[in-house]
C-alpha cells in the first residue's frame, strides 16, 4: 500500500505567481497599480492590470457609443501604463499584461481573478460616495473570500 498522496497545487504557498489590478482611470486606481507593480516585482510574479468597460444599456437606447467611449478608455489606460513602465524600466523590470473585460467592476475582477488563476488582488478604494451604503466593490472582493485583497487608499 503507498501511503503518499500525489501532490495537490495550493495558491500561494509560495508567495503570489499571479497578482491582478484593477484599475479604471482614478487616482486611487492608479496608486493600487503602483502598489501592485511594487509586489509584483519583490515576488517575481506577473502583473496582471485589468480594466472593466461598464456595459451601460441606457447610454446605448439613447445613442450615445458606449463601447466606443470605453474602448478609447481602455486604450488610454494602456498608453498611460506602457509610459510609466517605460519610465522606470532602467530601475526595476516588472513582467505586466493588459486585460480588459465588460461588465460591472465586481464580477469583471471576479471573472478576470478566476480566469488568471490570480493568488491576489489589489483595488483601489472607491471614490464614490454611494459605495458606503451599497458597498464598495473592495467589501465585496474581501467578501467573496476567494484570494487576498489589498485595498489602496
Amino acid at each position: 500500500m503507498n501511503d503518499q498522496q500525489p501532490h495537490q497545487f495550493e495558491r500561494g504557498t509560495d508567495g503570489p505567481k499571479v497578482i491582478v489590478v484593477g484599475v479604471d482611470g482614478s487616482d486611487s486606481s492608479f496608486r493600487a497599480a503602483a502598489y501592485a507593480g511594487g509586489l509584483a516585482r519583490r515576488q517575481h510574479a506577473l502583473l496582471a492590470v485589468v480594466y472593466v468597460q461598464p456595459v451601460m444599456a441606457a447610454g446605448a437606447a439613447l445613442g450615445v457609443p458606449v463601447a466606443e467611449t470605453t474602448d478609447e478608455i481602455a486604450e488610454g489606460l494602456i498608453a498611460e501604463i506602457r509610459e510609466a513602465t517605460e519610465r522606470v524600466k532602467d530601475i526595476y523590470d516588472v513582467r505586466w499584461e493588459f486585460h480588459t473585460f465588460r461588465g460591472d467592476p465586481f464580477n469583471g475582477l471576479v471573472t478576470a481573478a478566476d480566469d488568471l488563476k490570480a493568488d491576489a488582488v489589489v483595488v483601489g478604494a472607491s471614490e464614490q460616495a454611494g459605495h458606503r451604503i451599497v458597498g464598495s466593490v473592495a467589501v465585496r472582493l474581501v467578501k467573496a473570500g476567494r484570494w487576498p485583497v489589498t485595498v489602496v487608499p
